[in-house]
């Protein structure tokens, strides 16, 4: 049986999958000790996985993750209140299914946007969708939708992403346009989709970054309510390792 014109319209129906299978079961003998519904069953395989690799890969590039991070990389030997059991459940990304959110604080250097990402990249395994923001960035980008037109079609956009991650929030207070974009987020998001946030400020200080009172009671009510928490503690673990690079060039 000649197997070109198969191939061939496997590919022109996209079940590229199913082709390079196809292809690896006549050069590997022992497939063809396997009967039909074998054979067919280990074909549907690899295109299933095919496409599941492919979406993932497409979920990951979207996310735009600041570093490449996994939950396995997670260091707890430091002591920085890193609790690997609350860790462990947020990895299970059921709070994602329940739309809660989840607040990380603690000084710079401490690990915060490494976790946020390393939760993600979770997130991006278990089919959901994330997306990477530093709060800078985010209000930089609604500003320029707002004045080319794409405002809302930009708000629904981040309004749809699974996991939403704000890095570095609570740089600086929030001007009137940033409160209210903000707010405009977290509406759409509440109890509908997570969010991260992460912050040198701890949180009892977070009032004092929207000057707006009215405003920031509501961004407030919608971050914190129903959220997680992590509050990392010590010393920057960048600092750490200059102390181990300077040492060890002082052995050399």
């Amino acid at each position: 049986m000649l197997l070109s014109p198969t191939l061939e319209k496997l590919r022109q129906l996209r079940l590229t999958g199913m082709a390079k299978g196809l292809e690896e079961q006549q050069k590997v003998k022992t497939y063809h000790d396997l009967n039909f519904e074998e054979r067919l069953g280990h074909l549907v395989d690899y295109e299933h996985n095919l496409r599941e690799n492919r979406k993932l890969s497409s979920r990951l590039s979207r996310a735009k993750l600041k570093q490449p991070a996994s939950i396995e990389d997670l260091n707890y030997a430091h002591a920085r209140g890193l609790d690997r059991s609350l860790i462990r459940k947020l990895s299970t990304c059921s709070w994602i299914k329940e739309h809660h959110n989840l607040v990380l604080t603690g000084l710079t250097g401490v690990g915060k946007s490494f976790i946020a990402c390393a939760l993600a990249h979770k997130a991006c395994l278990e089919g959901y969708t994330s997306l990477y923001y530093r709060a800078p960035r985010l209000f930089s980008e609604l500003e320029v939708a707002k004045a080319d037109g794409r405002y809302i079609k930009v708000l629904q956009a981040i309004g749809k992403v699974d996991l939403l991650i704000i890095d570095d929030w609570g740089l600086s207070k929030l001007n009137g346009r940033e409160e209210k974009e903000l707010l405009e987020v977290m509406e759409d998001r509440y109890e509908t989709k997570s969010t991260i946030f992460s912050s040198q400020v701890p949180v009892k200080d977070w009032h004092e970054l929207i000057p707006n009172k009215t405003i920031a009671d509501a961004v407030l009510d919608r971050i914190v309510h129903n959220s997680y928490r992590i509050e990392l503690k010590g010393e920057s673990l960048r600092k750490e390792k200059n102390k181990i690079l300077v040492n060890e060039k002082k052995d050399e």
